[in-house]
């Protein structure tokens, strides 16, 4: 189902957030939380990196939902304004996705073509040209 999603990117503290935030809105996480460790196939990760959050969700106000993880500088990933937050939009069909991916790119950097991923989707994210990070699922298989 077409949805939008804000995504957060936290260095360590995704949990620590997500609990914070659960204290302010109420209610539940949405599915299970998932850790780097519970992933099979990742590169060889600490002990400590292996706790950390791959991903988390939390159902907010009027449907909308904070979606997170924890950036891993082992992985070579590094925090900072412009990919801490990033608009995650879920689509119905590839062909929709690829639309909307291709005209926000557009004249974009950080780009990251829609690509098929272990968790069941095409995933791509791009950095438009006003320097919004946009996060784009599309079905494998449409209906």
């Amino acid at each position: 189902m077409a949805g939008v999603a804000t995504y957060l990117n936290f260095e360590g503290t995704a949990l620590e957030a997500f609990t914070f935030y659960r204290s302010v809105f109420g209610g539940d996480f949405r599915g299970p939380i998932q850790r780097f460790g519970d992933v099979e196939g990742m590169p060889p990760l600490s002990d400590e990196d292996k706790q950390k959050i791959l991903h988390i969700e939390l159902p907010i106000l009027g449907g909308h939902v904070l979606m997170a993880t924890d950036m891993l500088s082992s992985m070579g990933h590094h925090l900072r304004v412009g990919n801490n937050i990033t608009i995650q939009l879920e689509f119905d069909t590839l062909e929709e996705a690829q639309r909307v991916f291709d005209r926000l790119s557009d004249n974009g950097s950080d780009i990251n073509p829609l690509t098929p991923q272990f968790w069941g989707t095409y995933w791509g994210t791009c950095l438009d040209q006003f320097s919004i990070r946009w996060m784009f699922n599309a079905p494998l298989v449409t209906s």
